[in-house]
């Protein structure tokens, strides 16, 4: 319609223009019969300046002229850019925009949903996709322009920071797609809420309020948070606070978060923190045996830092100290009862009130003098009743006592345990030099490593006992003034050593095992529960090589110390000796020998008055038989 307009237009100011030339032109042609040719394509030849009646309307000069006129009529649009339309006719799936082109362009419905009520005559915004598509049509589109424009706006938001409105139309991963303008921006989880949010359903639909927190130019995409609203009245309210805050003012808060070192109290808008040695005048070891989530406790400002703001805040100090009201029936030499809430090497300490404690020095347990190890004597929670040795009001401190919540066994310990008394003990400690036993509690002594057995030699008390096991002992002696009992186990028997030293006197030879080998020698087990030594070159055998572990042989003995208590004894010497033995056997074979021919020799001249021939050779080798004997007999005893 509105080309139809223009071209009308058009006509008229040409016919006004053209009619002097037009009237000049006009003159009358004969009439002449051309012969008819068909032309192969249609109207390639037609001159569109001609008229109907086949006479130029324009020149040259006016045609460039029309067509700038009409070319100006149109608007100079290009692809991408926005332009405002007016709505010319509607269809059931279309609408057509006029938008002052050559062209109408039709947009579907589909992108006025939002719009209604429109109708014919209603301008709009649209965006020039394509002047000209392949089929000759101008490509309109309303869903692209209100696109662009929204992106312009949340570009422009972003940068101001400015609060705008949008509506949660569905969830994906990771939290909402929020409509902004028309355009979906993306609403991460964590940035619904300032406290967690699991179910994202219930923001479906909802219009909310948000701020535009990061912006992706490249590909058009925006992020927006509602918990930086809910932030940002918070950090109002933070200021606020911290202005009116002063130390020892006394808040309401409620508990938010439970730890292991203190609680997170929520102040109206300001987080404080509860150190856990804050909470109680007395110990406990977790925040959540006092207070609960949600509770709501009055509290004292004991510290603030405006920069970071951290604020430190106090329960126990709205109540006096303990150790000011202190119970008049607390005094020394009183009775208390307590329950252990520490443990140290040197002692532990009794609680027996809230905020107030004592410590049980190691030295104050028991009336033993033996060593104990109080983390091994106490355990946390066990309660024990003990007296006030001493109570230091002003520096809060006491010390407490249990042994001396019995009497002192030592002061008749001549009359329960007299020296050469035997008793039976519990074993309660070893050490590298001895035993330590527990004949009565607080009652106690040591057995030397020495004392433990009369005929074995220990590198360690713990090769004969044990921790935890009962063993006899006999008083050795008593030191009062130290609070030690000499003890010993040997001493239970008669000394062995008295009645073993004909049986193992020097030169006597008895079967023997060895039980352990080292770089000096080998410890040989030999009868009646004794054990001997033998020296490395002692352990030689007879083919050259030394005896080892677990090999069992007979051993001479070499030395026999009743007072050290030692015996050493070898297998070399054994087999030595019998060499010897032989040597000596055979030496005394051969002189016997010797003697037998030369008592014949003699025998034969006495009977011979005069030698023959014969005899004078026989002799000579007589005397030839003698010499070699004589020579080798002589020689025998020289090897020994």
């Amino acid at each position: 319609m509105f080309e139809n307009l223009i071209v009308k237009q058009l006509n008229a100011d040409a016919q006004e223009t053209s009619v002097p030339t037009e009237a000049a032109a006009t003159t009358t042609v004969p009439e002449q019969k051309q012969p008819v040719v068909e032309d192969a394509g249609a109207h390639d030849d037609f001159d569109w300046s001609i008229d109907k009646r086949n006479v130029a309307t324009y020149s040259k000069e006016q045609k460039e002229k029309y067509d700038a006129v009409y070319e100006g009529t149109f608007k100079a649009v290009t692809d991408g850019e926005l332009v405002k339309g007016l709505v010319v006719a509607l269809t059931k799936t279309d609408a057509v925009i006029n938008i002052g082109f050559k062209s109408d362009g039709l947009v579907s419905l589909n992108e006025f949903r939002d719009l209604p009520g429109m109708k014919t005559g209603d301008e709009v915004e649209v965006m020039v996709v394509e002047k000209e598509d392949r089929e000759g049509h101008l490509n309109l589109s309303r869903k692209q322009a209100r696109i662009t424009r929204a992106w312009e706006r949340i570009v422009e938001v972003h940068k101001t920071g400015e609060v705008i409105t949008g509506t949660v139309t569905s969830k994906t991963k990771g939290g909402l797609i929020v409509d902004v303008f028309g355009m979906e921006t993306f609403l991460p989880g964590s940035q619904i809420d300032v406290k967690p949010v699991t179910d994202y359903d219930q923001f479906v639909g909802k219009t909310m309020e948000f701020k535009v927190v990061k912006i992706n130019e490249a590909i058009k995409n925006a992020v927006v948070s509602h918990k930086a609203l809910i932030e940002s009245d918070i950090e109002a309210q933070r200021a606020e606070i911290m202005s009116k805050l002063e130390r020892g003012q006394v808040l309401e808060g409620t508990i938010k978060n439970i730890t292991d070192f203190g609680a997170f109290m929520d102040l109206g808008g300001l987080d404080g923190l509860l150190y856990i040695t804050d909470i109680s005048w007395g110990r406990i070891s977790h925040p959540s045996e006092v207070l609960k989530l949600d509770q709501k406790l009055k509290v004292v400002v004991l510290d603030f830092d405006d920069e970071k703001k951290r604020i430190s805040l106090g329960l126990k100090q709205l109540t006096p100290h303990p150790w000011d009201i202190l119970p008049e029936n607390v005094h020394e030499g009183a009775v208390v009862k307590g329950k252990v809430v520490n443990i140290e090497d040197y002692g532990a300490f009794l609680e027996i009130m809230p905020g107030v404690e004592g410590l049980v020095h190691v030295s104050e347990i028991t009336w033993a003098n033996t060593p104990i190890n109080a983390k091994e004597f106490f355990k946390l929670g066990d309660e024990y009743e003990a007296k006030v040795v001493t109570l230091d009001k002003g520096n809060r401190k006491m010390s407490l006592s249990i042994k001396q919540m019995s009497e002192d066994p030592w002061s008749t310990i001549e009359t329960k345990f007299p020296e050469s008394s035997r008793h039976k003990g519990l074993v309660k400690n070893i050490t590298p030099y001895g035993v330590f036993v527990e004949l009565a509690p607080g009652i106690g002594g040591m057995i030397h490593i020495s004392d433990l057995s009369w005929l074995k030699r220990f590198n360690h008390p713990s090769e004969y006992t044990k921790v935890g096991e009962h063993i006899e002992v006999v008083i050795l002696g008593i030191d009062k003034d130290n609070r030690k009992l000499q003890l010993g186990h040997k001493q239970l028997e008669e000394d062995p050593w008295n009645a073993l030293q004909d049986t193992f006197a020097v030169g006597s030879v008895h079967e023997g095992t060895i039980i352990r080998r080292d770089d000096k020698g080998g410890i040989v087990q030999l009868p009646y529960g004794l054990e001997g030594f033998a020296p490395n070159r002692h352990l030689t055998k007879e083919d050259g090589k030394s005896m080892g572990a677990d090999e069992t042989s007979q051993f001479m003995v070499i030395e026999f110390d009743r007072n050290e208590k030692r015996i050493v004894v070898s297998h070399t010497r054994l087999w030595e000796q019998s060499k010897v033995e032989e040597k000596e056997a055979a030496r005394k074979e051969a002189k016997a020998e010797s003697d037998k021919t030369k008592k014949a020799v003699k025998n034969i001249q006495n009977k011979v008055e005069k030698a023959t021939l014969g005899d004078l050779g026989a002799l000579a080798e007589i005397k030839e038989k003698l010499k070699q004997e004589e020579k080798q007999g002589g020689d025998k005893p020289a090897e020994q």
